[in-house]
Formats: structure tokens, C-alpha cells, sequence
């Protein structure tokens, strides 16, 4: 059983915060909480599936330590990340009383870190957040950055705000209780990590795949961290998203979009997973990734029992148009990220880690990538 690991994320203006992986850690948030964000007050945010598993187990962590502490929960599932559920924990804040001094304990999956990061980062203009993950797509992306935001009818995290958490808290052990399917969605950003990042990484999945479907801790946990010190490194070069980070949205761009085209139903990790498999047969098709990468991702995505063709029933104009939503398309332009090959992410010749492509372009690639024969 991992005992300690301790990493730090610096964040602009020469400030950092620890990202703790610790089995059994759950039962310290108290303490860690009044450590890294000092409140008068916590408002534990959960979904109703994570309050009812860890809900009174966090509550009581703070009770013995004599912490003033509420929990509130909202309906668990991605299309409840909405500008209606943050307006009702926002008001949920207001009628319980809780003020300037008080500070946000986000306990859950992506769902939760995103939405309960953009409370805390809009309530009384900001209060600190403590991300507490306990899904393995929280653990291995969405607690660390500082990312937070609400989806709409029109795409995914297209209104949010950079809120850096005050600490990371993570607990490998509570994976055990995570369905395997969640699991699996959760690999797909650690492959993703491999993919552009790490070619070692992407060879030690491979030998411990078994291990990490099966929710293994040990396994577990040495992916989180060797993971998260990649994401770490990432955001402390690039807080804002101005080259750097833009890597990390391999395969998120497709991803994005199938998952608006499913009306968030689709595990995001199964879009990302989607999505890698696309972008690399599109990178293929430019001559920018060496030719066999896709089936290299296809083949660690079967490992992971990540190999369902989510992609399969959508047509290239529609996912085009999709795209073309994404905040980070630019001038009616679609950006990408696409790798030289495993372990290496492509550059143009100006050293920007992003290729823009035209609708033209997009129907082209899309044509080609798309598992089935498009039907437009």
C-alpha cells in the first residue's frame, strides 16, 4: 500500500499547492483541509452517489477535529454540470449562511471538481477549494490546474474560470468502490498523459493494464503520480493555456464534440478515447504522426477495455460542426493537437503545439478518420 506521496504545483504569483496521494487519506481531509485553506466554515459539495458513499464519513472527519462543516449535494451526471446547478448551490450557500471565511471541500468525480470549483471561484468573487477526487479521470486530470466550469446545450466547459484549488487530496483506496466501466474512462487520460508525454509510461500501462481495470491500489496509485507530476510540470510552465498546456487536450477536441453530440451521456474518458483514436488517423493523414501510431493507441485502448467504437454511428459534418464550437477554435478555425508519434506531440514550424484547420480540411480528415463510412 502506497504511504505518501507529495507533490507541488506552483501557480502564478510564486504560490503552489500540494497534491497528497495517501491510501487511507480520506480520513484525514480535516486536518489537511485546515491546513492548506484555514475557513470558519466548509461546505463538503458532493453528488448524491459520492454523498451517499462518502458523505458522512467526510463529515465526521471534521467533527472530530471540531470543524464547522455542511454537506450539500446535487443530482449525480454530467448534463447536471449546468448553469442551473450552479445557481442552486450558489443559493444553497446564501441561504445556509456561509460567507467570505468560508471555503468549498469538492468531493466526487470531474462532475464535482468542475462544478464545485466554479462555485467556489464565483461565490463572494472566490473562496478556496480543496479538490477531493475520488474517481480516477479526477485523480489523474480535472482536480489539478485550476480548471473549473459548467457546460452547455452548446458544447462541453464553454463558461468557466481558472480557480486554483488550495490542495489536492487523494485517496487510492476509494477507487475500489468506483464501477469498472468508470475505471476504464479514467485510463484514457493517463493514456493520453503516455501518449504525449512519456513513452515508459505508455510501456508500463501496457505490463500493468490488467492491474489498473481492476482498480488495484498499488497499481492505482503509482499512475496517479507519475501522471499528476506530468500535469504538475505542465501547469506550472503554462497556468493559462497559452502554448505549453494545450497538449493536454489531445484528443479532446473530437472528444468534445461527440460527447455534445450524445448529450453528455457518453463517460468522458470513452469521448477522449474516441477522440485520441481519430485525431491520431487525422494526424496520420497529414503526414504529421508516423504511420501504425493509431493502431498503437487502438491497442492500448483495447487493453484498457476502452475499445468501443463510441465514434461509429456519427457523421463527419456533424462532429465537424461540433468542433467548430469548441472555446478553442479560433477565426471559424478548428485547432488540433496531434503527436510526432507515442511519448512526442508535433509542432509547427513556429514551435506552436496546436495545427489550426479549416471546415474544408475537417471534412476531409473527418471522412477518412470516422470508423464508419460517413453518412453525409
Amino acid at each position: 500500500m502506497l504511504e505518501k506521496n507529495v507533490l507541488k504545483v506552483e501557480t502564478p504569483g510564486d504560490g503552489c499547492y500540494p497534491i497528497h496521494i495517501e491510501s487511507g487519506s480520506l480520513d484525514t481531509v480535516a486536518v489537511f483541509c485546515s491546513r492548506h485553506a484555514p475557513a470558519h466554515r466548509y461546505c463538503v459539495i458532493a453528488d448524491s452517489q459520492v454523498a451517499q458513499l462518502y458523505g458522512e464519513r467526510v463529515l465526521e472527519a471534521f467533527r472530530r477535529e471540531d470543524i464547522n462543516v455542511e454537506l450539500i449535494s446535487f443530482p449525480a451526471g454530467e448534463w447536471n454540470k449546468s448553469c442551473e446547478a450552479w445557481s442552486s448551490l450558489s443559493n444553497k450557500l446564501i441561504s445556509a449562511g456561509f460567507g467570505r471565511d468560508s471555503a468549498i471541500v469538492a468531493l466526487g468525480g470531474g462532475v464535482t471538481g468542475d462544478l464545485a470549483g466554479f462555485v467556489a471561484a464565483t461565490y463572494m468573487r472566490g473562496v478556496p477549494v480543496v479538490q477531493v477526487p475520488t474517481s480516477l479521470l479526477a485523480m489523474l486530470d480535472s482536480s489539478v490546474g485550476g480548471k473549473t466550469g459548467i457546460d452547455t446545450e452548446a458544447g462541453k466547459n464553454l463558461i468557466g474560470a481558472f480557480h486554483h484549488p488550495a490542495g489536492v487530496l487523494v485517496d487510492p483506496v476509494v477507487l475500489k468502490t468506483l464501477p469498472r466501466d468508470q475505471r476504464c474512462a479514467g485510463l484514457a487520460e493517463a493514456i493520453k498523459t503516455a501518449a504525449i508525454l512519456d513513452e515508459d509510461l505508455w510501456d508500463w500501462m501496457g505490463v500493468h493494464a490488467h492491474e489498473l481495470v481492476k482498480g488495484g491500489t498499488d497499481a492505482s496509485a503509482q499512475l496517479v503520480a507519475r501522471v499528476v507530476s506530468h500535469k504538475a510540470h505542465i501547469v506550472a510552465e503554462d497556468p493559462a493555456e497559452q502554448n505549453l498546456r494545450s497538449i493536454l487536450n489531445f484528443g479532446h477536441t473530437v472528444g468534445h464534440a461527440l460527447e455534445a453530440l450524445e448529450g453528455y451521456k457518453l463517460l468522458h474518458g470513452e469521448a477522449v478515447a474516441a477522440g485520441m483514436r481519430i485525431e491520431a488517423s487525422m494526424g496520420e493523414s497529414l503526414g504529421i504522426t508516423k504511420l501504425g501510431t493509431t493502431k498503437q493507441i487502438e491497442a492500448l485502448l483495447e487493453q484498457c477495455l476502452l475499445g468501443g467504437l463510441w465514434e461509429v454511428d456519427r457523421r463527419s459534418a456533424e462532429v465537424r460542426e461540433a468542433m467548430l464550437l469548441d472555446k478553442k477554435s479560433l477565426k471559424n478555425r478548428v485547432r488540433c493537437v496531434f503527436l510526432s508519434q507515442i511519448g512526442t506531440v508535433a509542432t509547427d514550424t513556429e514551435g506552436h503545439y496546436t495545427f489550426p484547420l479549416d471546415r474544408e480540411e475537417l471534412d476531409d480528415l473527418l471522412s477518412t478518420a470516422l470508423t464508419a463510412n460517413p453518412k453525409d
